[in-house]
């Protein structure tokens, strides 16, 4: 299980290898490895001599395309896969100061609000250079200062250029599916 990643990252695929990716909600905790304890890493979940996966103690069929959503609420049934209150009354914490609700912020993801939504309008810009859109269109649609600040925060959370974006020259990335290309959607 990947944790949040604050740069980006080349996930090794050994030959014949087959993968199912299960994308939780940012503040999503999954017990007992909260995103927080898995930033820029991962937890290896044990796996049975019958191949069954072994999360909170207790062992499950691995999830596959057919059964994936079942398995998600399986998993919020059984308490191992809680919603934070990171956005009830007032994102995140309510009435709280604005420092405590920063802490509570980092504890539950991982990261700071500002990490999440520079990665967030990252991954914005490369889909819509993916899908065709001119550099200065980005910039000016997703608030980036000029090319070089666009290019740096590709670089850094994309790990690929606008050109190679745009020409279609990257392989498959796991956050290019997304239908909207607006941070936040």
């Amino acid at each position: 299980m990947r944790g949040p990643e604050t740069t980006a990252t080349t996930a090794p695929i050994p030959p014949d290898a087959e993968f199912l990716g299960i994308r939780f909600a940012l503040g999503a905790v999954v017990q007992p490895h909260p995103a927080a304890s898995i930033v820029d890493g991962y937890a290896t979940l044990p796996v049975t001599d019958s191949g069954r996966i072994i999360i909170g103690g207790e062992d499950w069929e691995a999830p596959t395309y057919e059964n994936a959503e079942h398995f998600v609420r399986r998993l919020r049934d059984a308490g191992l896969l809680v919603p934070s209150d990171l956005w009830k009354e007032g994102h995140p914490g309510g009435d709280r100061s604005r420092r405590t609700r920063q802490r509570r912020y980092r504890v539950i993801t991982g990261l700071s609000e500002a990490a999440v939504t520079q990665i967030d309008r990252a991954n914005a810009a490369a889909t819509m250079l993916r899908d065709g859109l001119d550099w200065r269109t980005v910039v000016a649609t997703l608030g980036y200062f000029d090319q070089a600040h666009l290019a740096h925060a590709l670089r850094r959370y994309v790990g690929h250029t606008a050109g190679g974006l745009r020409a279609g020259e990257v392989a498959a990335m796991s956050f290019l599916y997304k239908t909207s290309s607006q941070p936040g959607s």
